[in-house]
């Protein structure tokens, strides 16, 4: 996909307005006749939803921010009320969120707000081009959906590589029925951080989209931490233009791990040498909801000195399971609980296969902090994947023949940056010119046959689905190199839906498409 063409597309329907939106409201809308996202189906579906009429209002403001990540390391970046991550949200199962966003970016960018993960009505999804015109600067949009399955969520643009700057946050859908035992909870967001330290997103996809074949990359130097800006340094003026690439290997996920040589990895917005901390009480138990809002990086998570209970990953509940350690792929969530021993414990994010990590600490007593390098045992322990866990009973599908199946072909290569799906690269100027089709009530499969040399973290909007006949519901599942993933979906939310890769490079050179409901 052509970003510079991408965004003369958006700049070019947002100058247009909603108006061009809504000549294709009818639901035959183009040549391949599919409903439209602001058809009557759409609205149809959404009053079927268990909604309890409660409305919670708020407004999200996108603009341009210096960052203070701790260690005296400032970013000049944009972000949602001005820090990183933004502002949590937290609201009831079956409310009505309404969210206000004002775009304050400068010049003429564009923006949106995806709510991933989130079963949500599709004109409210924060696809430019697909389900909404682009928001331009200087105005706002108003997302209003019912938020009605409990969960572990964020949100985030999906206009470019926004979503590699610091435009996300927590979403919280609270259940009102909780049937998990806990005395308090810890929302940890993972993040790859390289916005104005080491350049922008955009320049490092430029430099990424002329092709890796015969470049000098840095070795992965497990256990090296890349060089970093001084302190205070910021885009602009002391910090290095040079945008590194990394060689970075992980037999976990099947070889190549990932390209970026990000100079920091962040929990909660906090660089390791200034971690944040959680303070609890020992013999509590706490419910981490990890998230990783990363770009390119897969994390290997672990708490020193404690044991993780997975009892959720996309939000929904699977069959308990005791581990050391997660490796939690980009857009992925998972929640796990936790009883507190007695000390200060840290909570590490290894960058899997790139050697540094990020760190947060919890502490329930006295004792010292351990530094910033520190690698727990936990962290080469018993480590668990999705793709070992079983859905708990309540959530998993009955079992049925699918209706309709879909072969989703993972094409490209790092030599020339050509990642695509089906041999196609997507394209924003014609983002429906080859949909997968379904039919509403339909049982889908699809089956991601990865075919390239690196995992791919492949999620797709507006629905959740199942991996494999018994497998944990989910929104993101990793498919490693030469491998194929099968998960089947109902398909019972109408409308245009994203799929793609969820490594922000690899879905801005092309790899995305369209799931699409037919008229």
């Amino acid at each position: 996909m052509n970003s510079v063409n991408r965004r003369s597309v958006l700049a070019g329907l947002a100058a247009a307005g909603t108006g061009l939106l809504a000549a294709c409201g009818n639901d035959a809308s183009n040549s391949h006749s599919l409903l439209s996202p602001s058809g009557h189906r759409i609205s149809r579906t959404e009053r079927r939803r268990k909604g309890t009429g409660r409305v919670q209002s708020l407004n999200l403001t996108a603009a341009p921010a210096t960052l203070d990540l701790g260690g005296g390391v400032l970013a000049k970046s944009w972000a949602f009320g001005g820090r990183t991550p933004g502002k949590e949200i937290r609201i009831g199962a079956g409310d009505t969120l309404a969210a206000e966003l004002s775009n304050q970016l400068p010049g003429a960018t564009t923006t949106s707000v995806h709510w991933h993960g989130i079963a949500l009505r599709g004109d409210m999804d924060g696809v430019p081009l697909v389900t909404q015109a682009p928001v331009r600067s200087g105005s706002s949009f108003t997302y209003r959906f019912v938020t009605s399955a409990p969960g572990t969520y964020f949100f985030h643009p999906h206009v470019g590589l926004q979503n590699d700057r610091g435009l996300y946050a927590p979403l919280i859908v609270e259940d009102p029925k909780e049937p998990l035992s806990y005395d308090d909870e810890w929302v940890v967001v993972l993040d790859d951080w390289l916005d104005g330290v080491t350049g922008t997103p955009d320049e490092a996809f430029a430099e990424l989209s002329h092709g890796m074949a015969g470049m000098d990359m840095r070795d992965s130097g497990r256990g090296s931490t890349p060089a970093a800006p001084p302190p205070g340094a910021s885009a602009g003026e002391d910090a290095t233009s040079k945008f590194r690439l990394v060689d970075a290997t992980s037999p976990l996920l099947g070889g190549e791990a990932g390209n970026v040589d990000y100079p920091y990895h962040l929990i909660n917005g906090r660089v390791p040498t200034d971690p944040t901390v959680h303070t609890g009480k020992p013999g509590s138990r706490v419910r981490l909801r990890i998230i990783n809002a990363g770009s390119d990086t897969a994390y290997r998570v672990a708490l020193g000195g404690h044991k993780l209970t997975i009892t959720h990953t996309d939000g929904f509940p699977v069959e308990h399971q005791e581990v050391d350690a997660l490796l939690v792929g980009m857009a992925e969530r998972y929640d796990v609980l936790v009883t507190l021993g007695d000390g200060v414990f840290p909570l590490v994010a290894v960058a899997e296969g790139k050697g540094s990590a990020g760190l947060a600490l919890l502490r329930t007593g006295s004792g010292s902090a351990p530094g910033p390098t520190v690698r727990p045992a936990e962290l080469d322990g018993l480590i668990v994947t999705a793709a070992t866990l079983r859905a708990a009973d309540g959530v998993r599908l009955e079992e049925k023949e699918p209706d309709r199946v879909h072969r989703v072909t993972l094409s490209g290569n790092m030599d020339t940056y050509d990642w695509a799906i089906n041999g196609r690269r997507f394209d924003m100027a014609d983002p429906t010119a080859n949909p997968l089709l379904v039919e509403e009530g339909q049982r889908v499969r699809l089956d991601f046959v990865n075919a390239t040399r690196m995992w791919h973290p492949m999620h797709l909007h507006g629905h959740t689905y199942q991996l494999g006949s018994a497998g944990p519901r989910k929104d993101t599942t990793i498919v490693l190199p030469r491998t194929k993933v099968s998960v089947v979906l109902d398909a019972d939310n109408p409308g245009e839906w994203m799929l793609h890769c969820h490594n922000a490079y690899h879905s801005e050179a092309g790899m995305m498409a369209v799931l699409a409901y037919g008229t």
